[in-house]
Parts: structure tokens; sequence; C-alpha cells
């Protein structure tokens, strides 16, 4: 269901992914593609939300089927009171302007040596900044992190200011997809 102004509500199952980290806590769910077709983009987009009337903001990461999912996490999922398995309500509302990204401390670093890539970044849009570090951690392998961390001071180095070549949404690529759930009774 779509509300006025963006805004989509929808109800969605609550998953837990079939792999965890060591100590992690969390879920998520599938947006419906009619909910994720009013975002503003196919790639990593942040909301304004509600779940089952609790609000909380996220960044919604690309399903690589033109959709979206969210990583639920384990403070929300009590202060809602949902477990895995439940169906949850959800209200989005994409936010208006997109919030500067967290850089992360390999780029950080990687920038700080080369003045010229900072500046270029500097002087890049939030949206931009989102999809060079998107890039980068999309990628499956340190040795393969690494090297997109090298490319990517390169490239802005030489005063490119998007990174090239990157399908944001994962759908012709397939290199982005949700999480795989546990197995769970349908």
């Amino acid at each position: 269901m779509t509300d006025a102004g963006g805004k989509s509500t929808f109800k969605a199952r609550l998953l837990g992914p079939a792999k965890v980290g060591k100590g992690a806590s969390w879920a998520f769910l599938i947006l419906p593609k009619a909910a994720s077709d009013r975002l503003p983009r196919r790639g990593r987009t942040t909301v304004d939300g509600h779940l089952n009337g609790h609000a909380f903001q996220a960044t919604l990461e690309p399903d690589g089927q033109l959709s979206h999912w969210l990583k639920v996490d384990e403070a929300l999922r009590k202060v809602a009171g949902v477990q895995v398995g439940e169906t949850v309500t959800v209200r989005i509302d994409p936010v208006t302007q997109e919030p500067e990204p967290e850089l992360p401390s390999d780029l950080r670093d990687a920038l700080a040596a080369c003045p010229e890539a900072r500046a270029v970044w500097d002087g890049t849009t939030t949206l931009a900044r989102v999809d060079w570090i998107h890039w980068i951690e999309s990628a499956k392998q340190a040795k393969t992190r690494q090297k997109r961390v090298d490319e990517a001071c390169d490239k802005l180095g030489g005063g490119q200011r998007r990174v090239c070549c990157f399908d944001p949404s994962g759908f012709y690529s397939k290199g982005l997809s949700a999480p795989q759930a546990a197995d769970q009774d349908a």
C-alpha cells in the first residue's frame, strides 16, 4: 500500500539470516516491490520509518532484484516487541536529504595519504560518496576490497567524481542480494 507524499505502508515477514556473525543478533525483511518502486533510487537509500509503530531511521540495501531489504537490529526488534518469523507493519518515507555516509577506516586512511583524491572526494555529492563506499564495501574478499580502495584513490585523484561501471542496484551485475534467510516455516 502506498500513501501520499512517497510514503509506503506494508506488511512483511521478519526473517532471520542463515549466516550471523559471532555475537550478532539481527533480522531482516524484504520490501515489497511496490514499496521499493516509490523510493528515489535502486541503490542504498535512507528512510525514516516505523516498525509496528516504533520510529527508526535506516539505510535500505538493494536486493539485486530492483527492490530493497531492511536490516532490523536487536534493539528495534526489542522495542517493537517482535520476533523472527512474525509479520510486522512497516511504514517508510525516503529522507529529504541523504545523510553523509560513515567513511570506512581503510578508505579514510587512503584518502588522507592522497590529498588530490581527498579534495575531489570532498567536492562530490553525498550520493556519489554513498556509491563509492557501497562499491568498496560490496567486495566479497579483503584483497578485492583493498584493490577497490586503491582504485578509488587513483580515480578520485585523477578527477573522477563518480564511481564508474558500478551497478548500485546489483540487478545487472548480480553482485548484490538480500541475505539468505535461515530455514523457517513458511
